[in-house]
């Protein structure tokens, strides 16, 4: 059938097409999907596509007859498009909004997309184009009725119909008699005139219910009716013949039949524009225009290259910007290609946007037009509420509202460092003063108050903290060197000097203001309450004006200014002299190191790794507490590939971590920078609930709680062999002591029990079975000779010396500890009740405390200690010592008797031993072929369960 016998029309929930080729005319809806309330509708003949604007979703959509390649065209920024055209000559998409009271046009895909006309429209509804004279026309029925026309590029706009009109509605052209018509549901009638508004006459007067679309098609004219509930046809030119075509049709809106005239100016190197190309009346035939925001140059065809002065804001699932480049306020939806579920915080340099993300735990940035989209922080956040950028010293600060602190990172999110960590209550918002060296940020807890610190966190000072409900937003006038910030429980917006004196109050009342922002003459906020950003003269408060209205969710806004000189960096070109952060003083700068490591004595660089530090796992990450640095922060341990982490121990000859996932049932192995992960045992495992590494003789012994084994292998996965196979129930944690060549492990099942043997197996005692509940984790103190252990059923942490004797309770009550491990006078655990990590003085049992909260799913915890020789006469000088070509340990020079050994100067590439000690399979594997036990003065060879094709002795 050909085309031009459809006739095509919106019902709310559906669009249908009437066939004029079968006898009954009978409907038939086009297959699309989730169209929830649809209004306008328009088709292109050229692709075959049918528009639709659906004012419950606020999008404008498209699909083919077939409902096949169904797409949302655009769905920001509209709150009530009642009207849509196609300009079907040079495939324009032009639109009204009677909630914006805007006409926008975009590229028929949805690209380009720019305001035509924002000012004096009050409430438009049907919009139709001409292509062929180049002009547009549009009902508009506020309070004071109206039919304008205007070119397709806004110009030579005026007011054709303003009497005697009160709804007007539909509006069709007859390209054929030049003539425009319209529908008034409020008059009940069908008029006519010429393009220009003369020569007025009524069609059909006075006897329609409610008249809504209307089309004009051969000599007949088309309407649908809301309150008859059908669609009908006249003649266009006498109105007499009147003919019901459909009835009972529930929900009547938009009605469509078309033509086809192709004249297009557009035609030919896109009429010689850089963006969009809009038809234009005679005589100029087109004329060039700029998206959103973007100003057109004085060629008239070139646009610029972007917006220069701008606002941005976030919108918890999109980022906007506005421009104020234009005349009017219009936003534009960043486009990135990532999704966002609760944006909040924003942060500008000069080539982009970095924002955080409250679900998705991350910071991310992207250039001002969408790409090179990255995440930069992605572990260890809560809630970042704040975010600055200091693009001349290229770092990021934030606030974490969660962890309550304050953090700063290179913009890749490299050599991240904990600035502020203590007396901190709800941090929120953080403005950087760089050419001062300056931070300055809201904390809106119990006590409310603003505060100033140096940007290395140094010389920190309360300036105001009376007078404070919910201080939120904060900005930095350095032109007039004043402090804003926007307080959402007082209801205002203040002012202050940098050093928090003369205050003064600039604008009350204010809802609920929430992001600040300055440009210019102005200050901009967004508010929660009115959905709306405002703005104010930033010296007096006055003018109050409403940028942007109807924007539920609003955070955080930034004002960006990209023609503004950047200024100096006080780090310079070197870095300050610094190895890793220079951070920016009031009188310079200083150097400092990522979260966890001590600046050297030379105040200018720092070393790779802390010297002693806490691994612990929480199912999906390995973290890090260093121990050397008073923080106590837990850094990400990058090891890929984590599902269930239950076990942990390190080899501090190789500095290698090992650990047990029991969802993939593999050990593996990996670097602590997360480098070099392999699977050492990827077969025959369970349960491995306990994991422990003997250093000394380069083998490794597990638990299997599924299996009810401790098995033994080589630290490469090779050598395999079980060790204990009965009177096991539910083995737990695991450890060894290789000077003294024993083993123990925990057994929480029906009769608890912790027990011992040698390196081998052989010689196996319980040494406590009474007064035990669930023995978890088990851990040795190599300089006290003692075992300790948790109960997590007693609820209690205990000791006792290596044959079990001499058992006395350290601490109790603890609420549910799983894994313990120790190092100098301290015991830590970490507890799955209190989500913690804790600890208390091994030899007392006092001086508790939490070193770490809030963490979900912790598991085990150790330490690594990569210290030179600590005595208690103070430090010695270490010595890198090789004993074997594979094996070099750290020892201390006064108690190492073996003097042709000593290396010196390849310290550096020796990995610390933390527990010093050695046995007789410490040397080229005791001579043993496959698998060395060491035992208190002697020590055997033994044979893997699975032969590996090589001769394996087990002579002693």
């Amino acid at each position: 059938p050909s085309l031009d016998k459809f006739l095509l029309f919106a019902r709310r929930t559906d669009i249908r097409r009437i066939s004029f080729d079968t006898e009954d005319m009978s409907d038939d809806v086009i297959p699309l999907a989730d169209v929830r309330n649809a209004v306008a509708l328009d088709w292109d003949a050229k692709d075959g596509y049918v528009y639709w604007t659906d004012v419950t979703t606020d999008s404008i959509n498209r699909a083919l007859w077939n409902g096949s390649k169904q797409e949302v065209v655009v769905d920001t920024s509209l709150e009530s498009p009642a009207g849509l055209a196609i300009d079907w000559v040079t495939s324009k998409l032009y639109w009204t909004d009677a909630g914006t009271d805007r006409i926008e046009v975009s590229n028929a895909d949805g690209s380009m997309r720019t305001v035509l006309i924002w000012e004096n429209l009050d409430r438009p509804r049907d919009i139709v184009v001409d292509p062929i004279g180049g002009f547009m026309y549009w009902t508009d029925w506020g309070a004071n009725p109206k039919i304008e026309r205007a070119g397709m590029d806004a110009s030579s706009r005026i007011v054709i119909i303003s009497s005697n009109l009160t709804w007007p509605n539909g509006l069709a052209i007859d390209y054929e008699t030049q003539r425009l018509y319209w529908a008034d549901a409020g008059m009940k009638t069908i008029e006519f005139g010429n393009f220009d508004g003369s020569d007025r006459q009524v069609l059909i007067g006075s006897q329609l219910p409610h008249p809504f679309g209307l089309t004009v098609h051969d000599d007949k004219l088309y309407w649908t009716d809301w309150q008859s509930k059908s669609i009908q046809s006249a003649d266009k030119l006498t109105g007499l013949g009147r003919h019901t075509l459909a009835e009972n049709l529930e929900n009547l809106m938009d009605i469509h039949m078309f033509h086809r005239h192709l004249r297009n100016p557009c035609a030919v190197n896109n009429g010689g524009c850089s963006h969009l190309c809009l038809l234009a009346p005679a005589p100029k035939a087109s004329s060039c225009a700029c998206p959103t925001g973007i100003n057109l140059q004085s060629d008239g065809k070139t646009c610029t290259s972007g917006m220069s002065s701008f606002l941005i804001f976030a919108r918890r699932t999109d980022i906007r910007m506005v421009s104020l480049d234009i005349p009017y306020f219009a936003d534009v939806v960043l486009a990135v290609n990532s999704s966002m579920k609760n944006t909040i915080a924003i942060g500008v340099d000069p080539q982009g946007v970095y924002w955080s993300d409250s679900t998705l735990k991350k910071i991310s940035r992207a250039n001002f037009n969408g790409t090179e989209y990255e995440d930069i922080i992605s572990t260890g956040l809560v809630t970042t509420d704040g975010l600055a950028v200091d693009a001349r010293g290229r770092k990021i600060y934030w606030t974490d509202t969660g962890t309550n602190r304050i953090e700063a990172a290179n913009l890749d999110g490299s050599m991240r460092k904990v600035l502020v960590w203590q007396n901190l209550d709800s941090p929120r918002a953080i403005a950087l003063y760089h050419e001062m060296g300056y931070m300055y940020w809201t904390d809106w807890g119990e006590h409310a108050k603003l505060e100033r610190s140096a940007m290395d966190g140094s010389d920190r000072v309360v300036l105001i903290s009376n007078n404070l409900g919910w201080p939120n937003g904060l900005a930095i006038d350095m032109a007039g060197s004043q402090l804003l910030w926007a307080d959402a429980h007082t209801e205002r917006i203040e002012a202050a000097d940098l050093n928090g004196q003369n205050r003064h109050t600039l604008v009350t009342p204010v809802q609920h203001p929430y992001g600040l922002t300055l440009l210019g003459p102005h200050i901009y906020w967004t508010d929660w309450q009115s959905r709306s950003i405002q703005r104010a003269d930033k010296n007096t408060g006055a003018n109050t004006i409403t940028v942007r209205a109807n924007l539920p969710g609003l955070m955080d806004i930034q004002a960006v200014d990209r023609e503004r000189p950047m200024g100096f960096n006080k780090c310079g070109r070197r870095n300050g002299g610094c190895t890793h952060l220079c951070l920016p003083r009031p009188n310079g700068t200083s150097c400092a190191c990522p979260t966890g490591i001590l600046l050297k004595g030379d105040g200018r660089s720092c070393d790779d790794s802390p010297e002693t530090y806490l691994v612990f796992s929480n199912r999906v990450s390995v973290r890090r507490i260093s121990l050397d640095t008073n923080d106590h922060t837990d850094v990400h341990v990058p090891v890929p590939e984590l599902h269930n982490v239950i076990s942990l121990d390190y080899d501090s000859v190789d500095g290698k971590l090992y650990y047990t996932d029991v969802t993939l049932d593999v050990i593996r192995r990996a670097n602590l920078d997360g480098s070099g992960m392999e699977t050492v045992i990827s077969q025959g495992l369970k349960t491995t609930d306990g994991l422990a590494v003997d250093w000394v003789s380069r083998n490794m012994y597990w638990t299997d709680t599924g299996r009810n084994t401790i098995e033994v292998a080589r630290l490469d996965g090779t050598c395999r062999k079980v060790l204990v196979n009965n009177s096991l129930d539910e083995p737990r944690a695991i450890a060894v002591f290789p000077s003294k060549g024993f083993l123990f492990w925990t057994d929480w099942g029906h009769i608890a029990k912790i027990e011992r043997s040698h390196l081998d197996g052989s010689d196996r005692k319980v040494l406590i079975n009474t007064d035990l509940g669930w023995p978890n984790g088990l851990t040795l103190d190599y300089d006290t000779r003692r075992i300790f252990w948790v109960d997590a059923h007693l609820d209690r942490i205990e000791s006792s010396d290596l044959n079990g004797k001499l058992r006395q309770i350290l601490v109790s009550p603890v609420s549910h500890p799983f894994a313990l491990t120790q190092q100098d006078r301290w015991i830590y655990w970490t507890d799955w009740q209190t989500k913690s990590i804790q600890r208390v003085d091994k030899h007392t049992g006092r001086n508790k405390e939490t070193v770490l909260p809030n963490v979900e799913g912790l598991m085990d915890i150790i330490v690594v200690s990569i210290r030179c020789c600590f005595a208690v006469r103070g430090i010695h000088r270490c010595l890198c010592v090789t004993l074997t070509l594979d094996l070099r340990i750290f020892v201390c020079e006064e108690i190492f008797p073996f003097t042709p050994l000593r290396q010196f100067g390849a310290t550096r590439e020796c990995r610390l031993s933390s527990h010093l000690g050695t046995n007789l399979c410490g040397v080229n594997n005791g001579g043993c072929t496959h698998l060395c036990f060491a035992k208190t003065n002697t020590f055997v060879c033994a044979c893997p369960d699975e032969p590996d094709g090589r001769p394996c002795s087990t002579s002693e």
